[in-house]
């Protein structure tokens, strides 16, 4: 992990709590969780501790990233340089050994350079399909806010169907499919900004923050001990999980409850951005389905088979917090996102 910049992240959660530890039975359930089920849930719980070998703190973003990965979501990570926004993607791609492939993301990048191109081939006979970076388990689009909006366009395709298609041919992507985009909050010179179709393609934004002062003097510890992450860290990684786990997790997750009061909790929490004073676009219906699946996740990352008012509100910010577009004259007052849902979570009745 590489030391910070001086500027300043927004306080606001990181994303989800950091998961607890060996999970209880699920409450209220009448016959026990299949083996294949708390096994595939301890594997990615112990992803935390494989992760914190190279990376230090951050467990709540790695829980946020688990949680996208088990409802096929996609993920935008947003954090001043120099907080291990890169090397945590990297990271979390060999825990669960999944093929990874990095973007960099820059003004003159073209669609073709993410999704790939028709080529003649060698013998010049015919021609053929060449595939971009975009065919692999996890993408990390580096500074994907450093790119023109017809380049961001490729990944809109790919994020939301799975597919790429060129020339008239549609080409499926690798299963599973993440896409985890990266962009810094401070700099604004020669960034595009994310347009709103495409920010709500993305199921969670989560913050990046500085490291506590324990972790930052852990990090400082290493790299006076001679240790180079950047070049041997990755090296160290175990996996810890893979596809079969991913699979038999989603399939628990499908079957997670959430009884029909907690579905009106969510669809209040999504009406009520959309008729706050203090927002000029509020949540779609596809955020307020992201909610539904991410709550249900987090739930069964907790250990429950039911969804309760808690795993939604737990969800709400990162699932939420990049669909609000908020009136500018309150922005420059100061005003956030996470500000304005605070509010709406402690006015919305929670169902009983």
């Amino acid at each position: 992990m590489t030391s910070s910049a001086d500027q300043h992240v927004p306080d606001a959660p990181s994303g989800p709590p950091a998961a607890p530890g060996p999970p209880p039975p699920p409450a209220g359930a009448g016959a026990a969780v299949p083996a294949e089920q708390e096994a595939a849930r301890a594997a990615l719980t112990a992803l935390r501790k494989e992760i914190a070998t190279v990376v230090v703190g951050q467990d709540g973003v790695v829980s946020g990233l688990v949680a996208a990965l088990l409802v096929r979501g996609h993920v935008l990570l947003e954090g001043v340089p120099g907080v291990a926004k890169t090397l945590l993607v990297t990271t979390l791609a060999g825990a669960l050994e999944l093929a990874s492939t990095r973007v960099q993301f820059t003004p003159d990048l073209m669609p073709s350079d993410v999704t790939g191109q028709t080529i003649l081939d060698a013998e010049g006979t015919g021609f053929r399909f060449r595939r971009g970076p975009v065919f692999t388990n996890l993408l990390l689009a580096d500074e994907i806010n450093r790119t023109p909006a017809r380049t961001q366009a490729a990944l809109l395709e790919a994020m939301q169907e799975r597919q790429v298609s060129v020339d008239g041919t549609r080409h499926l992507l690798p299963d599973p499919f993440l896409v985890v985009a990266t962009q810094n909050p401070v700099e604004q010179e020669g960034t595009y900004p994310l347009p709103e179709a495409q920010l709500d393609r993305f199921l969670f934004k989560l913050l990046v923050p500085y490291p506590t002062r324990e972790q930052e003097q852990e990090v400082l510890a290493r790299h006076d001990r001679g240790s180079d992450v950047a070049a041997t860290g990755l090296d160290a990684v175990r996996p810890v999980a893979g596809p079969d786990e991913l699979a038999v997790a989603r399939d628990a997750v499908r079957a997670i409850r959430c009884e029909p009061v907690v579905r009106d909790y969510v669809v209040d929490l999504a009406r009520a951005t959309r008729t706050a004073p203090a927002v000029d676009l509020g949540v779609s219906p596809r955020g307020a389905a992201m909610l539904l699946h991410a709550a249900k996740a987090w739930a069964w990352l907790s250990g429950r088979s039911f969804v309760t008012p808690d795993e939604v509100k737990a969800m709400v910010k990162p699932t939420f917090r990049h669909r609000l577009q908020l009136r500018p004259e309150l922005e420059l007052e100061g005003l956030t996102a996470d500000g304005v849902l605070d509010g709406l979570l402690a006015s919305v009745p929670v169902p009983r």
